[in-house]
């Protein structure tokens, strides 16, 4: 029995396949359809050709990341024109051949290929590119077919209601989707807009991070709006949330706040950026590596990070060694015995210190910046001199020099016979008379 009715709708999917074939309306529509593809490509290349920023390279889309998703948005040129056309020959199909079946089925399916471009294009994590194509395309194809409206009414009517609150299947769904899909766009578009802005070279680094921030914080405001409207609540609730918010803000969230609004302050009066060599007031040291609305990170030279909250750089003192200058000036010490012919070896360190590739030298240099050797104390054992230099960047960490000096330094003593005092003490005997008896 089960067989027979296996071959019986065999035989009528046969005969009404077979009916199909025979109209005349069917290869009118396959001739459109085919005309439409044929219109579209041709007209695709027609723009691609005059509009060359469609066309870009991987490393022009790298350097101008704006022109890059534009280059990527020029690759569906071609489906879109087809859907547009499509979407007319329905209509045109329906009045001059009382049937579009087939046009409406080619546009369901162009429909659905262009979802899949566009994710394969423009989502680059692979699962979340799963989820919107197993979650998406279903959807889609639904909504071509008309059955999504059903769909719907069915998800809303399985239901629970907490007090004057209702929470449907639809609502949660709907939540989760259009959820997902706003973040996703925010953390694109917050990407994108950062390499924009970063790009820009006629702003400098501090102004570059204002508005990077601004422009986060822009967005993901859009985004929670949005989001309220979703979830279908009412925005003018907001005022009374606002004014709850407002007393959580005054007590248990005051440090969160304080550090948030420390973080603009920071942007904005410029006294602090990425790539600072910075002291702070306990005496440790870094370079600042990130700056968020909460915290800083100072990455010290022994690859361990701070995490310096905003509010320690507004209300306590620290040291920007390289605010408006990154180059520096240091010192290093060292003694030499009373005997040295020190106007000699004044010359000699200088020269020696001018010879490290990372010490500013030369005649192009000023005066006051090139190494300079002097006498800073006499001391008990020896002379105590020292060389001042200047240097791009910090003495520490890879940039270490003067740790290098020191060793030109001892070795050019050692080369000119000259001696580095060591601690002496002199006994006298004042009573040469007295003399110790040992006990019998």
């Amino acid at each position: 029995m089960a067989l027979d009715k296996i071959h019986l709708w065999a035989a009528e999917i046969s005969g009404k396949a077979n009916e199909v074939l025979a109209q005349p309306e069917t290869y009118s529509q396959l001739a459109i359809i085919l005309a439409i593809y044929a219109l579209a490509f041709i007209l695709a290349n027609r723009i691609r050709k005059l509009t060359p920023f469609l066309k870009l390279s991987a490393e022009d889309a790298a350097t101008y990341p704006l022109l890059g998703f534009v280059s990527r948005i020029g690759s569906l040129i071609f489906p879109i024109l087809a859907i547009l056309m499509l979407r007319v020959s329905v209509e045109i199909s329906m009045s001059a051949l009382n049937q579009g079946w087939l046009v409406q089925t080619a546009l369901t399916i162009a429909i659905l290929l262009l979802f899949n471009s566009i994710i394969n294009i423009f989502v680059a994590n692979k699962l979340l590119g799963r989820i919107f194509k197993w979650v998406g395309m279903p959807l889609i194809f639904l909504h071509m077919l008309g059955i999504l409206t059903g769909l719907i009414a069915i998800l809303e009517s399985i239901s629970i209601s907490i007090g004057n609150i209702s929470i449907s299947a639809y609502g949660i769904s709907r939540v989760a989707i259009f959820g997902s899909l706003l973040f996703w766009l925010g953390r694109v578009s917050n990407k994108t807009g950062r390499e924009i802005i970063n790009r820009q070279e006629n702003l400098d680094q501090r102004t570059r991070e204002v508005a990077a921030k601004l422009l986060e914080i822009a967005i993901f405001f859009i985004i929670f709006m949005l989001l309220l409207q979703v979830m279908g609540i009412n925005l003018t609730a907001l005022a009374v949330f606002g004014g709850a918010l407002g007393v959580g803000l005054g007590f248990g969230l005051q440090a969160i706040a304080s550090n948030f609004i420390s973080g603009v302050i920071i942007l904005m009066d410029r006294s602090l950026t990425v790539g600072d060599y910075i002291e702070l007031a306990d005496g440790r040291t870094g370079i600042v590596r990130q700056m968020d609305m909460r915290s800083t990170t100072v990455e010290t030279f022994d690859g361990k990070d701070i995490m310096v909250p905003n509010e320690k750089f507004i209300v306590e003192t620290f040291t920007n060694w390289t605010h408006k200058n990154k180059s520096q000036r240091y010192r290093v010490d060292f003694p030499v015995a009373y005997h040295t012919d020190v106007r000699k070896l004044v010359d000699i360190i200088k020269e020696v210190v001018a010879s490290h590739p990372q010490v500013f030298s030369g005649d192009n240099v000023p005066f006051e910046e090139r190494p300079d050797c002097e006498i800073d104390s006499f001391g008990d054992s020896g002379i105590n001199m020292f060389v001042e230099f200047w240097m791009e960047g910090i003495d520490d960490g890879k940039n270490r020099v003067g740790g290098d000096l020191l060793l030109m330094i001892l070795e050019t003593l050692q080369e000119h016979g000259y001696q580095i005092p060591f601690p002496q003490r002199e006994v006298r005997v004042l009573n040469e008379n007295f003399s110790v008896r040992s006990k019998p």
